[in-house]
């Protein structure tokens, strides 16, 4: 019996070794990926990890026949193969913009910030009332093409009248890339007042949803481009600044995240050159000026899928199994790193309150009951506002509130457009300013 275990013994006992060696050398790249930022797509830190592991695995194998150091270097050409993979792309490593849009025509301007920025125009109806104030409208993101849904609630509120423009963030959907040092909160600002200076239009309205919402507050805390907005409409915001990006607090009323199925299709984060890029850049252990990947490699790879439950937590718990298709996989475009880049760029930025307590925009905060936002982050910009004429907290909508489910475009249009024309708001002004302990103690 002991003599007929004895294989069986040794064997385990080399498998568990090469497990471990494996497991080792594995560590070993992943440290060298992150001490070299990835430079030379991870080639570096490859060549070093194979040298020192082959070094020590012939060390460990002298005296031995040419078996025996075979056997002592096969752990380290399975961990060579396996980490490998992380060094070769799986898609074209050259910017690979989505297609045209088949309901609308695509421009594209050259701000004079050096942006060069992908426009739809949607003009106003031809029949009923015509605004004569341009509407521009700044997407979410940060760097993150506009979705269809939204593409859909623009062309309703320019079926009621308004000349709607939109564009998308220098880097995000069909814009042109910029050098990743360059994406920065203070840039996207100042593309919003080149954009505007470029459209020749005078003074415009603009509806800023999610980080959009961000770009339009710090906008009206610099005189300049303050000067160029005529109603300034706040939906849905992040932290503007650093203080705020530090609060912590509650959400709103339970989103359908962890309740909504599982998000289908193709996964970037399945694919280990990935998994590992993203992974440690969302860890701060790669910076978005990696090595590792491309800004254009990233572009491509990262798909719809891979925003996983986020996409859930823009809807309330109720919708939770009937989530709309925000996107087409072909429209669909999001750049990881330099999204990540332009949010650090926020954290790191300092109080804009005194700045934001001196603006004289008129201005509405829009606040949805299911949002994901940290309430705080929200009534920071209520508190410091000085002209945030009014607040409309929407009902039965989480984040995404113009979502094209029931009627929550249009009680999203009737909101903005009360306010746009100077008529009495269709909900509540809730919370005021006097009624945001309340509010936040109350756990709306």
């Amino acid at each position: 019996m002991p003599t007929f275990a004895t294989p069986f013994v040794r064997f385990a006992r080399y498998l568990l070794l090469a497990l471990a060696a494996i497991g080792t050398v594995t560590v070993v790249f992943l440290v060298l990926i992150v001490l070299t930022d990835g430079a030379g797509s991870g080639i570096a830190a490859w060549l070093t990890t194979l040298g020192v592991a082959s070094c020590a695995a012939l060390w460990r194998g002298r005296g031995r026949g040419w078996v025996g150091r075979l056997v002592s270097c096969l752990p380290v050409v399975v961990a060579a193969t396996l980490t490998a993979s992380v060094c070769i792309p799986t898609v074209p490593t050259a910017r690979r913009t989505p297609p045209a849009l088949p309901f609308a025509a695509t421009q594209h301007w050259n701000l004079a910030t050096g942006s060069r920025v992908a426009v739809y125009h949607y003009p106003p109806a031809a029949q009923g009332t015509r605004h004569p104030v341009p509407l521009v409208y700044l997407n979410g993101g940060p760097v993150r093409g506009i979705p269809v849904l939204d593409h859909r609630f623009l062309q309703l509120l320019a079926r009621q009248g308004y000349d709607v423009y939109a564009y998308e963030q220098a880097g995000g959907g069909r814009s042109d890339l910029l050098p990743m040092d360059q994406y920065t909160i203070s840039r996207t600002v100042r593309d919003l007042e080149a954009f505007i200076r470029h459209l020749h239009r005078g003074k415009v309205d603009v509806l800023g949803f999610s980080s959009g919402a961000v770009v339009l507050t710090r906008a009206l805390t610099v005189p300049s481009v303050a000067a160029q907005l005529h109603r300034a409409i706040i939906a849905e915001p992040g932290p503007t600044d650093g203080p705020t990006s530090r609060i912590s607090g509650h959400k709103g009323r339970p989103s359908a995240r962890g309740l909504a199925p599982g998000v289908t299709g193709p996964r970037s984060m399945h694919v280990p050159r990935y998994a590992v890029a993203f992974g440690l850049m969302r860890l701060g252990l790669l910076t978005p000026e990696t090595g590792l990947i491309g800004q254009a490699e990233g572009d491509n790879a990262f798909t719809a899928a891979d925003l996983g439950s986020d996409t859930a937590s823009a809807y309330c718990a109720r919708d939770a199994h009937r989530i709309p298709s925000e996107n087409t996989q072909q429209n669909f475009s999001f750049s990881p790193a330099a999204s990540l880049r332009i949010e650090q760029t926020v954290k790191d930025a300092p109080s804009i309150a005194s700045q934001l307590r001196r603006s004289k925009t008129p201005a509405m905060l829009m606040i949805a009951e299911c949002s994901s936002q940290i309430r705080q982050w929200e009534t920071a910009v209520l508190a410091n506002d000085p002209a945030i004429e009014r607040t409309q907290y929407m009902p039965k909508v989480g984040h995404h509130m113009w979502n094209g489910l029931d009627d929550n475009n249009g009680r999203a249009a009737a909101v903005i457009t009360a306010f746009l024309q100077g008529k009495p708001a269709p909900l509540p002004n809730y919370p005021t300013r006097e009624q945001i302990p309340a509010f936040l103690r109350d756990h709306k």
